[in-house]
């Protein structure tokens, strides 16, 4: 096999990336399109992504005391890791990154959680339909004291 015919693997990833608040708030679609850019040029294809949690830190990074968490599943080559690390300490929006590699259940549960409207490879069936339905469920007796009566008794 030539170098020209290798095939390029492609990993699932889960990306965290901490974006200046002040800045989605101002331009929701810009912050979103630019953080999209940064993956699209490492060459990553999104799945699914929303933002996650918009709040006050826990101690203050880069002079910024509030942050916007922005979760992003996507699928890329390994080697570009290292444009999408460079791309965000480059960036002014994004704050801090967390990427990690998932793998392909974990990476379909969640992208049907955060994006029903994904169709994935592995559709992961519902809690409920889990359950048998000619599953036994027993009632649990409350045990017949008090507890605070009991204490007093020993006295």
């Amino acid at each position: 096999m030539s170098v020209a015919e290798k095939k390029v693997v492609r990993a699932n990833y889960e990306g965290m990336f901490l974006l200046d608040s002040g800045k989605f708030a101002a331009d929701h679609e810009g912050t979103i399109a630019h953080l999209m850019e940064i993956l699209e040029k490492a060459g990553a294809e999104v799945v699914a992504h929303r933002p996650w949690q918009d709040g006050k830190l826990a101690y203050q990074i880069e002079g910024h005391m509030k942050g916007l968490h922005y979760l992003v599943y996507f699928t890329m080559p390994g080697k570009g890791m290292d444009i999408v690390t460079r791309a965000c300490h480059l960036s002014d929006i994004v704050i801090r990154q967390l990427v990690i590699n998932q793998p392909q259940s974990l990476f379909d549960a969640m992208v049907a959680a955060i994006d029903p409207a994904v169709e994935t490879a592995d559709p992961v069936a519902p809690v409920a339909a889990v359950v048998a339905d000619d599953a036994v469920v027993e009632d649990l007796e409350t045990p017949e004291f008090d507890a605070i009566a009991d204490v007093d008794d020993e006295d």
